[in-house]
């Protein structure tokens, strides 16, 4: 049985590591999706914003 990652708010920092990748490479996977996600406010993606890179990325 697979476990659902928790949708919280999540660092950029964080979400790479999910993803088992570094911080830039995860970035430039991002920027290319930037108007889906949207743009995070301050230091965390909203859990929001989370759910919708699990979407667009598949879930780690």
């Amino acid at each position: 049985m697979k476990t659902n990652p928790t949708i919280k708010a999540m660092s950029l920092k964080q979400l790479a590591a999910c993803y088992s990748v570094n911080q830039k490479t995860f970035k430039s996977w991002l920027t290319i999706h930037n108007f889906k996600i949207g743009t995070r406010k301050g230091y965390y993606f909203s859990p929001s914003q989370v759910k919708t890179i699990f979407e667009i990325l598949g879930e780690p």
